[in-house]
Order: C-alpha cells, then sequence, then structure tokens
C-alpha cells in the first residue's frame, strides 16, 4: 500500500495550508547553465549596485587577473562543495562571522576581493560585496556572471565535488534539472502512484519550522556537505528500487543536490517544482 492514501493526499494539501507560516527564507534566483549574455539588460543587478560603488568583472577580466585577486564564494557551503571556481574561498553570506572573515581575507592577501554566486539574477554576490564594503574591505567587486558561466569558460580552473572539472558536459544541463521537476499536482500523484515513496524534506530546521508538509510521513535531512544522513536512505532506495521525493524551500536546493543524486547512481527521483514555497503561495488560490 502506498504510504499516502488517497484519502491522506485530499488532507495533504487542506493540512499544508492550515499550517503555512509566513516565514519562509528569501528566494535566492539561480541562472541555470547557459550561454554568456553581455548586455546590460542580461545583467539586471549592475545598475542597481553601481549606485552604491559595487563594481563588476567581466569573466576574461576574472580570468585574466585570477592570480590578482582573493575570490570568494558567498553561496551556501554545500553549493561551493559542488561547484566552484578553483582557489574561492567559502565565505557564505549568511555566515554569522561574514564580517570579520572577508575582513581578515582582505588584510591577509592584500588584494581585492571579488564576490560570485549562481548567476545574473542571483544577488548574493552583490549583498556580499555591499556587505563588504561596509565592514571596511575598501575593494569588493562582484563576478555576477556566476559559477556556470565561469564552469563553462574555464572548466580547468573548476572544482566539481573536490575533483577538477574535465569536460564541461559533466555539468547537469537545464534540460537534465528540469527532467526531474513535477509541478504539485504531478508532484503529489506520482507519490500516490508509488508503492513505497521515500519523501525527504531538505529544508533547513529554521525553514522547516516544525511544518511537515506530509503529515509526517516524510524525513527531515537538512542538507551537509557530507551528505551523511541521506547516503543511508539513497542506498536503500537504490537497494530497493524506491523513488525518492525531494522538497527543498524554494526548489534551488535540489539542483545541487542532484550532483550527489547522480554520482550515487540514482535515477528514479522527482523534485517539486519552486519547493515549499509554491505550495504556501497557492494556498490563497485553491
Amino acid at each position: 500500500m502506498p504510504i499516502v492514501s488517497q484519502g491522506m493526499s485530499r488532507n495533504l494539501h487542506r493540512s499544508v495550508r492550515r499550517s503555512a507560516h509566513a516565514g519562509m527564507g528569501c528566494l535566492l534566483a539561480m541562472a541555470l547553465a547557459g550561454p554568456f549574455l553581455a548586455s546590460a539588460e542580461d545583467f539586471p543587478l549592475r545598475e542597481k549596485y553601481a549606485s552604491v560603488g559595487v563594481q563588476p568583472m567581466e569573466t576574461e577580466t576574472l580570468a585574466a587577473s585570477l592570480d590578482e585577486m582573493a575570490v570568494v564564494d558567498a553561496r551556501s557551503i554545500y553549493e561551493y562543495e559542488t561547484l566552484h571556481i578553483q582557489g574561492a574561498r567559502s565565505i557564505p553570506l549568511a555566515s554569522s562571522g561574514f564580517a570579520e572573515a572577508v575582513l581578515n581575507l582582505a588584510e591577509e592577501s592584500g588584494q581585492p576581493l571579488v564576490f560570485y554566486c549562481n548567476g545574473v539574477t542571483c544577488s548574493v554576490s552583490y549583498k556580499a560585496a555591499f556587505k563588504a564594503k561596509e565592514a571596511g574591505v575598501s575593494d569588493a567587486r562582484v563576478y555576477d556572471a556566476g559559477v556556470f558561466a565561469w564552469a563553462q569558460a574555464n572548466p580547468e580552473q573548476t572544482v566539481l565535488l573536490g575533483e577538477p572539472l574535465e569536460q564541461v558536459d559533466q555539468l547537469i544541463s537545464g534540460e537534465q534539472f528540469e527532467g526531474h521537476l513535477l509541478d504539485e499536482d504531478a508532484f503529489y500523484a506520482r507519490i500516490m502512484a508509488s508503492e513505497k515513496p521515500i519523501i525527504v524534506d531538505i529544508r533547513s530546521k529554521g525553514q522547516r519550522a516544525g511544518v511537515s508538509l506530509f503529515q509526517m510521513q516524510d524525513r527531515h535531512i537538512p542538507l551537509t556537505t557530507d551528505n551523511r544522513e541521506l547516503s543511508g536512505l539513497v542506498e536503500r532506495a537504490r537497494a530497493e528500487e524506491r523513488p525518492m521525493f525531494f522538497v527543498d524551500a524554494t526548489g534551488k536546493q535540489v539542483r545541487w543536490l542532484q550532483y550527489y543524486l547522480e554520482e550515487q547512481g540514482l535515477t528514479d527521483y522527482w523534485f517539486l517544482k519552486g519547493g515549499a514555497l509554491t505550495i504556501f503561495e497557492g494556498m490563497g488560490t485553491r
């Protein structure tokens, strides 16, 4: 019998909407791997942050002066461990010691700090550079094309899952990612059709806030860099040929999780498009 019964499925949607709360984390938009774009329209954040003195760098400029810059990955540690610019320092914008860490790096390196995140619509790098300036870093810049653009242009200076990126086609394409995305109705329908689904909520403790979207039929396993707790479930799903279903906060974390799942040889896995946010946003429309 399925873990989620038909009656439970109807109740799930009602339960989710009753228990929803407004304290969802902000959506950090991420550009998927794609062609490099150079016009002002393709970098929507540049004009906004130019007014506060945060200047961007192009891919070619950063590549030519990489040894003269202290490159900072301002994303989460999990994202950094999955894919990063070779030699970059991980200093998450969300970390409590961010200001002190960037000040120390600027003093130790004696070089300009260049912050990056996931792409042209991701504001994390700009916010990090601005915060660094407020903390006293005199020369803080951004590489706003993002890590995917860098990896495509400079695979030999990119690290994927702890190893040098050998070929660009090792990157998961937008098409591959979208092939595992399901909208809310399709996501629930596939769970219903599965005999023994394994449902995993990878939101952080703060994002989940005690709210299960599946009447406690899911496992809450926040992402960690070693994937230790998750690895047991993945192994079980593979051995027992059971599908896995993942929910994150906004539909962005799963993009990084996918690299681990593929590395483990998992094929029957599915992501909720838009994450938990899409369910909360749909509360007022149904």
